[in-house]
């Protein structure tokens, strides 16, 4: 997958492009039907499937205290455009000169000089341009000016609900990541590095590790059954994410156990796949009290552990011969 991050010299590609525009934040169910349709489509008419996205998050400039915190880290994003089989990713830097851009403007500047499109596919509600003018209508009379097909894309659902960022993120912050399940697809992951902690873990008899994470959005504070990638290897494990109010002073704090692991893990790169909650944070009267609670953790991630298959994005597909 080829990426640009600005529309200098950028030429169309020999045979066009099929392009949807979006935020795609989460990358769920919904997001990857419309990239599916866009490399159907594109591999159809021997063009390059194409992503248009922002950075920052358009709120993130025009409506800071009303931005939602982002599902997926840039770079997640991009490596999830990525195994979904897209060519070309063009990432533009939102800019209040691109948000005051007519999107009659956005669709022959950009859309048509610039990328070359052929085929638009976009989701029923997707609005863009200044002031959000580019919606269907405007859609509908610029592809017949500039010869190109318009698709639109119905509401896509899960039961009655439609699937959507704004789900994902309501689901997370109550802590159901089992539920987020059925809109993206896949477990929720978190990526992060190792650093050094308080030791506190060891003292108790379980080990931890102590990630850092760039993710914003992390599920509600609790004890959860997790897989883990190290490496080529996955391992159960439990995470700890909140408080810590049996220390006072401790602070906010993201900490793994691996379950029959021996080894330093300091620095490590490790993925995080979150499975199931298994309670919340509690203040315990006393350290013994606190290790029999995490034994009984250990115990029930053991058995949601053995009886779940952890769903992941595919890291590769066969996509076939790429324009």
């Amino acid at each position: 997958m080829k990426i640009v991050r600005s529309l200098n010299g950028l030429r169309p590609p020999a045979g066009g492009t099929v392009v949807t525009i979006g935020n795609f934040d989460g990358v769920h169910l919904g997001h990857r039907e419309i990239f599916r349709r866009v490399v159907g489509e594109a591999r159809a008419r021997g063009g390059a499937a194409t992503v248009l996205t922002f950075e920052p998050h358009p709120l993130r400039l025009l409506a800071p205290d009303k931005a939602p915190p982002r599902i997926n880290t840039p770079v997640e994003k991009v490596r999830l455009i990525r195994a979904s089989c897209i060519d070309l990713l063009v990432v533009l830097p939102f800019t209040r000169k691109l948000a005051a851009l007519p999107a009659a403007r956005f669709v022959s500047d950009i859309l048509v000089g610039r990328l070359g499109v052929r085929h638009l596919v976009i989701g029923y509600d997707y609005a863009f341009g200044r002031n959000r003018e580019g919606d269907a209508t405007l859609l509908g009379g610029a592809a017949a000016e500039h010869g190109f097909t318009l698709e639109i894309l119905p509401p896509l659902k899960a039961g009655e609900e439609v699937y959507s960022s704004t789900r994902i993120r309501r689901t997370l912050l109550a802590g159901d990541v089992a539920g987020v399940v059925r809109v993206l697809g896949r477990h929720f992951t978190l990526d992060g590095r190792v650093v050094a902690g308080e030791g506190r873990g060891r003292q108790l008899g379980f080990p931890t590790a102590n990630l850092l994470t760039a993710k914003e959005l992390l599920p509600r504070d609790g004890v959860y059954a997790v897989r883990v990638r190290y490496g080529r290897r996955m391992y159960d494990a439990v995470v700890n994410l909140g408080q810590r109010p049996t220390f006072a002073g401790s602070g906010a704090s993201l900490e793994i156990h691996l379950l029959d692991f021996s080894g330093d893990l300091y620095g490590a790169r490790l993925r995080i796949y979150f499975v199931e909650r298994l309670r919340d944070e509690r203040r315990f009267p006393s350290v013994a009290a606190l290790q029999a609670a995490v034994r009984d953790d250990i115990a029930r991630a053991r058995a949601v552990l053995a009886s779940t298959r952890v769903l992941v994005y595919k890291e590769t597909f066969d996509c076939g011969v790429r324009p």
